[in-house]
């Protein structure tokens, strides 16, 4: 068997990273799992007409508003496991 040449004694360059800013970070990941910002903005949205309607006396209507609320959390926290799914079988390909 032939012997392999010994490996370099100097280390190669090291990579360079740059300063990620909030807005880039938000905008990156946005595009990785849009269902994410998706679920957030209906869960907001679908909470405040709920509590308008409480604000207003119609009682009916808000309790339909605030289960509606906990399906919307339930997307987005689905599209969360679902989004960190993704990635963890991407990272490993």
């Amino acid at each position: 068997m032939a012997a392999a040449p010994p490996p370099p004694l100097e280390p190669g360059p090291l990579p360079v990273f740059t300063q990620e800013g909030f807005g880039d970070k938000f905008l990156r990941k946005t595009r990785e799992n849009p269902l994410v910002p998706l679920g957030c903005l209906c869960t907001v949205g679908v909470l405040t007409y709920g509590l308008i309607s409480f604000q207003r006396g119609n009682t009916r209507h808000s309790q339909l508003m605030m289960r509606a609320r906990i399906l919307a959390q339930g997307f987005t926290i689905a599209a969360l496991l679902g989004g960190m799914v993704v990635t963890a079988m991407k990272s490993r390909k």
